[in-house]
């Protein structure tokens, strides 16, 4: 039998910079994707969604050549396929979670990088594979397969586990002090918008930048500062302005959190200031954030709250929470108060 665990992710730094290049903070949580498989001599997957109450079944023999949007068994196979893998034993295989779907704990990234684990593992190379490549064979799977507009963050977190920054130019991952508080998920029960919300970002961003590097095609964004928010403000379109500035400061703020992050004792309140002033970037300037979760994470702050933020790419989903003991039971029920459908507490994984 093959068993395998993979965690659930919060971007904490530096949300809707990742298709950018540009660095960002995220951190692997308790909540989690499992798979069990046991061999079948019936040259096939067969692959059971408990959850879901899904079935679906992948012939060993598939030549991958029609492969529907979003189906990640398939491209993770063409994936691994690319690098010499070949697939000979057939395996029945249950999948459950805790993890809420289409609530941005990226529940489709931990899926994928579980998937890929057990393909991995199927043929005796769960030790030889690093968690780095794991990460970007998911997010070759997953993103690039598919040519969607997301980044890497969330299979390169949720393979390399506990806290890192990573600089998504190319991928490498400093590992961070895992002093975040303590730590508390509310499921808002708004449904979230994942690529409506990815491609607007990423599109208007992106168009914001290049509208500055047609006049200064020197320009190098990883080399930007606040100040160069107005020097440049004038180039880019009115209508892009408001991404412009999330660009320049979200990635201020994810650097001034890796500085403290970096430090033996970090200081917690500073941390819930950034986070509260990346949340405040994300909800006017990007506007991924729905009026109603607004004022859940509004009534989280006014009984203790240190921090909160929307987590993943917004539109609706899950919150995050920075609290100390003496807010937690009063930040809890203040999401409830506010329609929150849960709310609970997780803790960061290595």
């Amino acid at each position: 039998m093959i068993e395998i665990k993979v965690p659930a992710r919060i971007c904490f730094y530096g949300d809707h910079q990742d298709y950018l290049g540009l660095p960002v903070i995220a951190g692997a949580i308790d909540r989690y994707i499992s798979l069990r498989a046991t061999p079948n001599t019936d040259k096939k997957y067969v692959v059971r969604l408990l959850d879901l109450q899904q079935e679906l079944s992948i012939a060993l023999n598939d030549n991958l050549q029609q492969i529907q949007p979003d189906d990640y068994f398939r491209s993770s196979m063409v994936v691994l396929k690319s690098q010499g893998f070949q697939f000979g034993q057939g395996y029945n295989i249950e999948i459950s979670g805790n993890i809420p779907v289409n609530a941005g704990l990226s529940s489709s990234s931990a899926l994928v990088v579980a998937w890929i684990r057990f393909l991995v593992a199927t043929h005796g190379k769960s030790d030889q594979i690093s968690d780095y490549q794991i990460g970007r064979w998911a997010y070759e799977a997953e993103v690039l397969f598919f040519d969607q507009p997301g980044g890497l963050m969330d299979q390169y977190t949720i393979a390399q586990k506990g806290l890192i920054y990573i600089d998504t130019q190319g991928g490498k991952s400093t590992r961070l002090n895992a002093n975040l508080g303590k730590l508390l998920v509310a499921e808002s029960g708004v449904p979230k918008k994942t690529l409506e919300v990815l491609k607007n970002a990423r599109v208007y961003a992106q168009s914001a930048v290049d509208a500055i590097k047609k006049i200064h095609p020197e320009f190098v964004l990883e080399q930007v500062r606040i100040k160069d928010y107005d020097k440049y403000k004038g180039l880019v379109p009115e209508q892009l302005r408001g991404y412009w500035y999330a660009t320049i400061y979200n990635y201020h703020i994810t650097l001034e959190a890796r500085k403290e992050l970096l430090k033996s004792t970090s200081d917690i309140h500073k941390l819930g200031d950034l986070m509260n002033q990346h949340q405040i970037i994300l909800q006017k300037f990007i506007k991924n954030t729905p009026k109603k979760m607004v004022e859940m994470m509004d009534a989280a702050r006014d009984v203790g709250a240190i921090g909160t933020k929307i987590i993943g790419s917004g539109g609706g989903g899950c919150m995050v929470a920075m609290v100390d003991d003496k807010a937690e039971e009063k930040v809890k029920q203040a999401f409830l108060d506010k329609g929150a459908k849960a709310v609970y507490t997780v803790e960061l994984t290595s």
